[in-house]
């Protein structure tokens, strides 16, 4: 991990002899007085994903988080001898460290909502519920992967795991508000396409062979809710996003939202208590597993 830093020149000396002395640290360089606002002497370093907890720590403890900066990046490559000796120098392996602080100012950027993510679940909604008239499996997967919802249970997870009243809240307004306007605009395209006859109430009560899954949830709904809830609050922590995709595609919130949605527009009442309940074992599901995923973390990264 990169860090560049902010630090006031009365601890600057103090926080460049720390990092240097530190095995777990490298590429340290140090630039009196070049910041400007705030001003500071710069100091930049890369430090192990290991460490990257316990260097954070220490600059928090030096008033840096609320006097000077610290920026965190991430390092794609670092192909040199002395950026190995340095990772050797951390114990245990950089996947299983987790930059909690990281962790948390992403979990408020993801709570604090924003116009694309409500357009975002409004459209993959909508592509849900086409699903569903069609009988589509491919369009269920594409609905799936639009669908930005996992970064907001996510960051209820964090909330709720690490006791932050005010990012558990932000969460979860943002997560019933979002599917709320999701659920009720896409019911509104549902009536016009209704009005200019494209769907009727048989387009959702008809056999549907690859989609009737979403409003019948079983024992597996929660079981696949649980595993991605894992899956996705790892691959998160882990630094590891490549699996989010796979977290995508496994729950259905997002096509269960949009059953929900054509069924009370169209009015097939044995089909919204299914797709409501859908909706809520995945999001329960995902945000109970990620709790307890990030507090079986946390207690790993205390003993060691």
């Amino acid at each position: 991990m990169h860090l560049r830093l902010i630090v006031p020149p009365d601890r600057s000396t103090r926080v460049r002899d720390t990092l240097v002395d530190d095995p777990r640290v490298t590429s340290v360089v140090c630039l009196p007085g070049a910041a400007q606002r705030p001003a500071g002497d710069v100091i930049e370093c890369d430090v192990t994903r290991e460490a990257t907890s316990d260097i954070l720590d220490f600059l928090k403890d030096q008033g840096l988080y609320d006097e000077g900066s610290v920026a965190v990046a991430v390092v794609e490559s670092a192909p040199s001898r002395n950026a190995r000796a340095t990772e050797k120098a951390a114990p245990g392996a950089p996947d299983d460290a987790v930059i909690w602080d990281a962790v948390v100012d992403k979990a408020y950027s993801e709570a604090s909502g924003s116009w694309s993510y409500y357009t975002f679940l409004t459209l993959a909604t909508m592509i849900a519920a086409v699903a569903v008239v069609t009988d589509s499996s491919i369009l269920v997967v594409g609905a799936m992967v639009v669908g930005p919802e996992f970064g907001v249970v996510a960051a209820l997870a964090v909330g709720l795991a690490l006791r932050s009243r005010g990012l558990t809240w932000r969460a979860a307004v943002l997560l019933v508000q979002g599917f709320a306007i999701a659920i009720v605009l896409t019911a509104i395209a549902a009536l016009l396409a209704r009005a200019v006859g494209w769907v009727d109430t048989e387009s959702i009560t008809a056999a549907r062979p690859l989609t009737g899954f979403i409003w019948r949830p079983d024992k597996w709904s929660a079981v696949v809710a649980v595993l991605a809830g894992c899956a996705g609050v790892l691959s998160q922590t882990a630094g590891r996003s490549n699996a989010l995709v796979g977290v995508f595609i496994s729950v259905t919130t997002v096509p269960a939202a949009g059953d929900l949605a054509l069924s009370v527009a169209l009015w097939a009442p044995h089909h919204i208590g299914g797709a409501a309940a859908q909706l809520g074992i995945n999001l329960a599901g995902m945000t109970a597993a990620g709790v307890l995923t990030l507090l079986v973390q946390r207690t790993i990264w205390r003993a060691q």
